[in-house]
Parts: structure tokens; C-alpha cells; sequence
């Protein structure tokens, strides 16, 4: 197992995370459930799923080659430590929150595991791909070597 780049993984999560707030907080002005907080959640469960792909994709695309599991517990950790310096004091605590109603909510502890399924899944996928792309190369390798011999 490769170490993990810390730089780019911040990087990677800080952009998850920003976007994933921007769609939290704009499912609020779009109201389609009775609860605004549930709605919320949901709109961010469904979200994170492409977020956190673009996440590890801008992450591996670099070259990099930690295990996915450890990346997504990277980012997410990066995400917990945004969330309980910006998101609860400015976005919840307003609204008569706090950091213990706010991190004991299971919907949150779900959508950590959502969030590091994801980024495991992608690391996981893309190195299936890869080895089937360097079969196929070494597949065509050898025809083309075997028609010149």
C-alpha cells in the first residue's frame, strides 16, 4: 500500500465537502418534503455520491496510489473537521444546534459511510480498469509480435 498524499487529499475533500454544503444548504429553498432538515439530508445523501467521485477522481488523476478505504477516511475526516469549524457554528448552531446534536444524528454517521463507500468503490473500480486496459495491451502486444515473427 502507497502512503497517502496529504495535500491533494485535503484538496480533494475540501472540494467534496464545499459543494456538498452548497447542496445541503440550497435544498432548503427548494422545498419538496415537509421536513426542510430530512429533505436536506436526503438532498445531500443523493449529491454525495457523484461529489465524492470527483472527489477520489481528482485525487488518483494526480497518480496517486493510497487504498481507497484510507483516502475516503482521509477526506472525511477533513470533512468532520470543516464541518465543526464552519458548518455547525455558522449553519446550525443559528438554528438552535449544536456540535452534539449536530455529530450524534445517524443520519450524518450514514452518510459517512456512503462517503467512504464511494471513494473505496472508485479506488477499487479503477483498478480493475486498469488492469483490463494492460491486458488488452499486452493482448495486442503479443498479436502484433506474433504476425512480424
Amino acid at each position: 500500500m502507497k502512503n497517502i498524499h496529504l495535500k491533494s487529499a485535503i484538496i480533494s475533500a475540501v472540494i467534496v465537502w464545499a459543494l456538498g454544503v452548497l447542496a445541503f444548504v440550497a435544498s432548503y429553498f427548494v422545498p419538496f418534503m415537509s421536513d426542510p432538515d430530512l429533505q436536506a439530508n436526503w438532498v445531500l445523501s443523493i449529491v454525495l455520491i457523484p461529489l465524492a467521485t470527483l472527489g477520489a477522481h481528482t485525487y488518483y488523476r494526480k497518480g496517486h496510489q493510497a487504498n481507497g478505504f484510507v483516502l475516503g477516511i482521509a477526506m472525511f475526516a477533513v470533512a468532520i473537521i470543516l464541518d465543526a469549524t464552519i458548518t455547525v457554528p455558522f449553519l446550525i448552531m443559528p438554528y438552535g444546534g449544536n456540535h452534539l446534536s449536530f455529530f450524534s444524528d445517524p443520519g450524518f454517521w450514514l452518510i459517512a459511510v456512503e462517503y467512504v463507500s464511494v471513494v473505496a468503490a472508485y479506488w477499487q473500480i479503477e483498478k480493475a480498469v486498469k488492469r483490463i486496459r494492460a491486458s488488452k495491451v499486452n493482448i495486442a502486444g503479443k498479436l502484433t509480435n506474433e504476425e512480424n515473427g
